[in-house]
């Protein structure tokens, strides 16, 4: 038997400052709680030696606000106070096998999950006054697994799967607005209390080769459908003097199509080690009679690679860099903000000074490369620049 319990409290608070004269406070998200309680009883009951049976129940209970007060980044006079919130429940009932065949290793899952989004609302004093309460929804989702992994040979294994599965809106895309201002845009984004489940369906086949004990290499083909996939629509756009003026609402797609691959290779020599990986996916939007039909979803790079050579001479003694790439992608729908490919390096040391003591370095975006994690309008958010960490570990 397997039992776990958890609980999970988070909070977030940000300032937003005007990127104009006279610099005051526009946006001041105060206080963001959310909140996670859940937990899980699985048993595994001896069936013989050729399975591995596990059969349980989970739950989680998700509950969050939002308190923000906005501001009139001219005369710093308040000019609206909001509060959104609201609360998800998912239980479900699973059950999977593992059956061994001689080489052959067949797997199989089903679940049953009861689902409720309820207590949802969003008041607003000031500007944009509203005081929603929206209705309670409820229903079941059923998904499942199946797979095969062949072992060929000593060097060779092949596998493939099958697979669906269903995602709850967040309580942020339900529930919360939010607005983006800059100099050069004004981008709205309207939440969407409507928002129904995204649903999954997916298949995926590859291959794990060892052509010598300390090679391996790895190749996975997959084919995945998103249908009612939660993507944020461009609803109007407009020029407002020097201004652009972009209104957005969280919506149902009718799908998104994924289809890629997904290479990894991993060797080691002596006290060295290389790993290395590959993913390339090409995912179109199906949405009949929208102007962003046939685009790619937003924040999709198509390539993405990673890299990283290790070395440890000593058992405390530690080496290591990785290098990272992600190509192109779009913030939005229309694939007008774009997010730039970034290339970047990290590193990290552990040097023994005795044989409790070590110094411990680490370097992230060593290049200071500029990375854009978001571009809203020309509003851009940028990632971490070059940061360097220099401590100390204590073993006893």
């Amino acid at each position: 038997m397997d039992a776990l319990a958890y609980l999970q409290a988070r909070n977030f608070s940000n300032i937003v400052i005007s990127s104009s004269p006279p610099f005051r406070t526009s946006l001041d998200q105060r206080n963001t709680p959310s909140t996670g309680l859940g937990g899980k009883i699985e048993l595994r009951p001896p069936v013989g030696p050729a399975h591995v049976l596990r059969i349980g129940v989970d739950s989680r209970l998700a509950s969050g606000d939002m308190f923000e007060d906005a501001y009139n980044a001219i005369t710093g006079a308040a000019s609206a106070h909001r509060h959104a919130g609201g609360k998800q429940l998912t239980a479900g009932l699973f059950a999977e096998d593992d059956w061994t065949i001689g080489d052959l290793v067949l797997t199989g899952g089903v679940r049953a999950d009861r689902w409720k989004i309820h207590d949802g609302f969003f008041r607003a004093a000031g500007t944009g006054a509203a005081d929603d309460s929206f209705p309670d929804r409820s229903g079941w989702e059923f998904s499942g697994r199946a797979g095969a992994l062949f072992r060929v040979s000593g060097t060779l294994a092949v596998r493939g799967a099958g697979y669906t599965g269903f995602r709850l809106p967040t309580l942020n895309e339900l529930y919360r607005p939010f607005v983006i201002a800059s100099s050069a845009s004004m981008v709205t984004t309207r939440a969407n209390p409507a928002l129904e489940n995204e649903k999954l369906k997916g298949v995926e086949a590859g291959l794990e080769l060892t052509p010598a004990p300390d090679v391996t290499l790895s190749a996975t083909a997959f084919y995945n459908r998103l249908d009612n996939a939660v993507g944020n629509v461009t609803v109007s756009s407009s020029v407002s003097g020097d201004r652009m003026i972009i209104v957005r609402e969280r919506r149902n797609i009718d799908r998104i199509v994924a289809r890629g691959i997904e290479l990894s290779a991993s060797a080691r020599a002596g006290d060295f080690q290389l790993s290395a990986s590959y993913a390339y996916s090409r995912s179109r939007v199906h949405a009949p009679g929208q102007d962003f039909d046939g685009l790619a979803p937003a924040q999709s790079p198509r390539h993405a690679a990673s890299a990283t050579v290790a070395w440890n001479p000593a058992p405390q003694a530690a080496l290591s860099a990785t290098l990272r790439y992600v190509s192109k992608q779009y913030e939005d729908d229309l694939q007008s903000d774009v997010l730039p490919h970034a290339l970047t390096l990290d590193a990290f040391a552990r040097i023994p000074v005795t044989p409790a003591i070590s110094i411990v370095a680490r370097g992230e975006n060593l290049w200071d490369e500029r990375v854009v994690t978001r571009n809203a309008g020309g509003s851009i958010d940028l990632g971490t620049p070059r940061t360097l960490w220099l401590g100390l570990t204590v073993a006893r």
